[in-house]
């Protein structure tokens, strides 16, 4: 069955046809990081590793391109508020976003771009759309000039299915029309700013994800995908300028669903968000990961403490039946799984085919048979119950490790406060021929692996 992708743009199913066969180029809009992540930013991350495992899984090259908006007025504000350096925050956040990525075995992505290490990119493009008539400067700000565009036949409202009638801009004196957008805004006092042939600024948002998706993926590229939420204005406006600018841009748009609790969808604004730490203090992490990817990504995924531990009980069933198999090496998926993948990334189908065949497998006489296909199925799912207990294994060791030393430190910090030097230097000893490696600090003792 050939690959099938629901097109936001067309809103229809469509046969994926690579711009080069072999490859697939995805862009992905990534994280802002303003604060911790919740479970409804990481729904996306997960979606999109399944999209990009099961293209891997069919032997394609996949460059995965997921962005970092590294600079944005609610980052500004929020650091301003506690009275940190926006870089420093920022990059505090970044880190907490990879953490929870990494945390749910959410694959490294080919490359993860900064807005803020890419201006010479978004000047160029910003030069592109004024030679081409479709942006212009005011007041060291610049703006994309949407009425004109659509008078020249552009295709505005096409990836969110608004007219340009019903849409509602916003005002400001120094724009043509209350539906120009910023690609660059004006420095104003006390903000980070960067140079430009216009006035000093920063970027507008979404000028920086048409000018690093088509830096690292070329002018036409797969697929872009990201939350329900961008489709209007973020998406939009980012195929308007591209394609003003002359690039084909995207030829597939795909957009995740919410997470939502009772009914409404989890954001920080409306105080409903539950964050990965406090989700991992229910369920493990591989459990958490089943839950977050179990729904169809077009669909609504309403959060319930039921519908988690149901979700951790189904995973728990995968990996009590891999283990009593004894782990068996995967081997290949069934028809209906791959089917049900081809059918624009059916999930709910495809795990439906794995916990078949679990069923399958109890009743046989050989179950690493079907151990076997249940591992290469839920790798695609990332949910692999092999590769997750090696991880808990890992994890297990380093914790066991860390008690260990810690212990080892506390002996020597207490032969120190007794003055006992020769079962001081005997503690340092014994950790330096296990190849740990002490550094006293004015915070106290830290080690690490030699």
């Amino acid at each position: 069955m050939t690959q099938r992708i629901f097109d936001t743009a067309t809103r229809s199913l469509r046969d994926f046809e690579p711009v080069r066969p072999g490859h697939v180029s995805m862009y992905l809009c990534g994280a802002t990081p303003q604060a911790a992540p919740h479970i409804g930013h990481l729904r996306s991350g997960v979606a999109f590793d399944i999209v990009r495992r099961w293209f891997m899984a069919n032997g394609n090259d996949v460059a995965f391109v997921r962005n970092v908006t590294d600079i944005d007025d609610k980052i500004l504000t929020k650091a301003e508020e506690n009275d940190r350096p926006w870089w420093e925050w920022v990059s505090t956040y970044e880190r907490e976003f990879t953490r929870a990525y990494n945390t749910l075995g959410v694959l490294p992505p080919s490359v993860e771009p900064r807005a803020t290490g890419h201006v010479t990119q978004m000047v160029n493009y910003m030069q592109r759309l004024i030679d081409n008539g479709y942006a212009y400067a005011r007041d060291g700000s610049v703006y994309f000039d949407v009425p004109a565009w659509v008078e020249a036949g552009g295709d505005y409202g096409s990836v969110s299915g608004n007219k340009v009638e019903d849409v509602r801009g916003e005002g400001g004196t120094d724009k043509k029309s209350p539906l120009d957008f910023a690609l660059w805004k004006a420095a104003k006092p006390g903000e980070p700013h960067w140079p430009t042939p216009w006035g000093d600024g920063r970027p507008g948002w979404h000028l920086e994800c048409s000018a690093m998706s088509t830096w690292y993926l070329g002018g036409q590229f797969d697929i872009h995908g990201g939350g329900l939420d961008l489709q209007f204005p973020h998406h939009e406006n980012e195929q308007a300028q591209s394609h003003a600018a002359g690039d084909g841009f995207a030829n597939y748009w795909m957009h995740n669903h919410w997470v939502t609790m009772a009914g409404e969808k989890m954001s920080k604004s409306l105080g409903n968000v539950l964050s990965i730490d406090a989700m991992l203090e229910q369920v493990r992490p591989a459990e958490l990961r089943y839950y977050l990817g179990s729904a169809h990504y077009r669909s609504v995924l309403e959060y319930s403490p039921e519908a988690l531990q149901e979700a951790a009980a189904g995973y728990r069933r995968i990996e009590e039946f891999v283990k009593r198999a004894g782990y068996p090496e995967p081997t290949t998926w069934t028809d209906g799984f791959a089917d049900a993948m081809n059918d624009d990334f059916g999930v709910p189908r495809a795990l439906a085919e794995i916990h078949n065949t679990v069923r399958e497998g109890n009743k046989s006489g050989n179950p690493a048979e079907a151990a076997a296909q249940v591992r290469a199925m839920a790798a695609v799912l990332g949910i692999d119950p092999g590769q997750w207990q090696q991880l808990d294994d890992a994890t297990s060791t380093t914790r066991a490790l860390d008690i260990l030393v810690s212990a080892e430190l506390q002996r020597r910090a207490e032969a120190r406060k007794n003055k006992d030097w020769a079962e001081a230097d005997a503690v340092r000893d014994r950790l330096a021929e296990a190849g740990i490696e002490v550094t006293d600090t004015p915070d106290g003792p830290t080690w690490e692996m030699r």
